[in-house]
């Protein structure tokens, strides 16, 4: 009975240092979401920057997983390159060993859970702010405190199995297989970190586990080669429902791990001795030759096991590292032969970036929906080439066809607007800053004046159909002025994208769409008081001067639109 108590403490304990691990991350993610996305994105020019990017990000918001996420769903967006985004992985597990070295030196050496409380009320006084950033703050540093005193109650929740005799001779016979051990604890390093969803987590609970006495050294490491591969499952669980750049960054980070554990595994004992010379020269013990059973007897035993696990999680990915950097043309490679292009990418028919939830921050989600209204403006664009070529084609069954093109880009458009509308309200349910609240409102307007080009596609396809049906034709003349006219509309799209795809808050000025508008409107004019005078001169019959000029109308209206879009950005930044 009382080892099933501390069995079931050592797992509440588990889950507080989980809780505030996840605490701490998700509140310095949303205090400094933009700038580390804006990092992230500006420190990727070489390998070396790739790398320190990952070990710096990683190191404050203390989740390797939560970098690679991260770079997935920005690989997802197209806000960085896959190749960039490998090195910023491998800068990740880098990072992540940060937390094994904060917690030997100081969660084993001394009770700091002592002070974790008293900053507790700290954080929750933070927490009362109105500004979110300080929430935000506050929430980091009850995360952390949750973390240290979750660690503490571990330590002290693991049950002592020299009292334990079952127990203790179940571990041992684990140990007793010689390299099967190895792949045994291995394993259950791997199967850990599935469950747990985080590496920390898994590597705290070793160093408990070792500091007990209930595992030497060798099984230690072994389980700390299997938490390297536990930890790319998050990441391939986030790039399930992303499109498949993202999925293969994924898969970059297994084959960066997997190849890792490989080399270390064909050389383990060799491995552990360069360890054990390593702990040597700091005036400790070799952790492979140490009684583990003198631990609570010997502080510097006690250190040597920490600090090796800890040598040995930093060795193993900073050689791995040094590596594989060289190599990641051939790993980018590798994971395209892995995660092939999908056939038909060419066709644009459903939502290419976001295509699971929010992410963990407004910053980084709103980029992706920015990305996915780029997408958008582009669909919208491949729309009115159909309606040029409705307009200009005289034969019948070629019409048919692009008019059912015109009526499934409308449909479409519905689908997509639907389908963003829905990720900002996910995003927005969130808690946001003002300027993210203002972001959202301005990408309602856009994607909704998206949705109204379709429309006007579609309506002029029906307009178009009409015409036909009524045996009207348009003469030379019409034909040359109405191409002007959809000239001038083509203007004021690719004004349009190109004022979309600047950076948020870098967009000041919009005079190439306003100017694009203004000639738009300035030829409609003129086209209407043409028609005017030749309605009066009988140059062509009415029936025909009213589809001409409803055509105009509509041509017109796309252009009001589309200067919608830009104004829209520009409030944006006054708001």
């Amino acid at each position: 009975m009382q080892i099933a108590i501390q069995v079931f403490t050592l797992l509440g304990s588990l889950a507080m240092f989980l809780y505030g691990m996840t605490l701490m991350s998700e509140g310095l993610q949303k205090a400094a979401g933009d700038r580390l996305r804006s990092f992230l994105e500006s420190m990727t020019s070489t390998r070396f920057k790739r790398v320190l990017t990952g070990i710096i990000i990683t190191a404050l918001i203390q989740s390797s997983s939560g970098t690679t996420v991260m770079v997935v769903s920005m690989v997802n967006a197209g806000l960085l390159s896959l190749a960039n985004g490998i090195g910023v992985i491998m800068g990740a597990n880098i990072g992540t060993t940060v937390t094994a070295w904060i917690i030997s030196l100081f969660g084993f050496s001394m009770d700091i859970s002592k002070i974790a409380i008293p900053f507790v009320a700290f954080g929750f006084i933070f927490t009362l702010s109105r500004k979110s950033k300080n929430r935000n703050i506050g929430q980091f540093i009850i995360g952390f405190s949750l973390l240290i005193i979750g660690l503490s109650a571990m330590k002290s929740s693991v049950p002592d199995l020299n009292s334990h005799p079952d127990a203790l001779a179940f571990v041992r016979n684990l140990t007793g297989f010689g390299f099967g051990s190895e792949l045994i604890f291995l394993a259950i390093g791997t199967l850990l970190t599935i469950v747990l969803q985080a590496s920390s987590a898994t590597m705290a609970l070793t160093l408990v586990f070792v500091s007990n006495g209930w595992i030497d050294f060798n099984m230690a490491a072994s389980m700390v080669l299997g938490e390297n591969i536990g930890t790319t499952i998050t990441a391939n669980i986030a790039a399930v429902v992303a499109n498949y750049s993202a999925k293969r960054a994924a898969r970059a980070h297994t084959v960066f791990n997997v190849f890792g554990v490989i080399w270390v595994l064909s050389i383990f004992p060799v491995f552990l001795r360069f360890i054990g010379h390593i702990i040597t020269l700091m005036g400790l013990p070799n952790p492979n030759t140490s009684d583990l059973t003198l631990i609570g007897q010997n502080p510097d035993i006690s250190k040597s096991v920490l600090y090796g696990i800890c040598t040995l999680h930093t060795l193993f990915n900073v050689t791995n590292t040094l590596i594989l950097i060289w190599f990641i043309p051939q790993i980018e490679k590798m994971v395209t032969l892995m995660v092939p292009t999908p056939e038909g990418e060419g066709e644009v028919f459903r939502l290419k970036f976001i295509q699971g939830g929010p992410l963990s921050t407004a910053e980084l989600s709103l980029d992706e929906a920015k990305q996915e209204v780029i997408h958008f403006s582009e669909i919208c664009y491949k729309g009115f080439g159909y309606v040029r070529s409705a307009v200009n084609e005289t034969d019948k069954g070629k019409f048919d066809e692009l008019n059912s093109k015109l009526v499934k880009y409308e449909e479409i458009t519905d689908r997509i607007e639907y389908e963003i509308a829905a990720y900002l309200s996910g995003v927005s349910k969130g808690e946001i800053s003002a300027r993210s609240a203002s972001r959202i409102k301005g990408m309602y307007t856009i994607i909704g004046e998206m949705e109204s080009l379709g429309d006007s596609g579609e309506a002029i396809g029906r307009l178009l159909r009409r015409r036909n049906e009524h045996g009207s034709i348009f003469d030379g003349n019409m034909m040359k002025k109405l191409n002007r006219l959809m000239d001038l509309v083509d203007d004021a799209y690719k004004a349009m994208t190109d004022n979309l795809r600047v950076s948020y808050s870098s967009l000041k000025d919009i005079t190439n769409a306003q100017d694009a508008e203004y000639n738009i409107n300035e030829y409609r004019n003129s086209l209407r008081e043409e028609h005017i005078a030749n309605i009066e001169s009988d140059t062509y019959n009415y029936q025909t001067g009213v589809f001409y000029m409803d055509l105009v109308a509509e041509l017109e209206k796309m252009g009001d639109f589309l200067i919608n879009i830009s104004e829209a950005q520009i409030e944006e930044n006054e708001d």
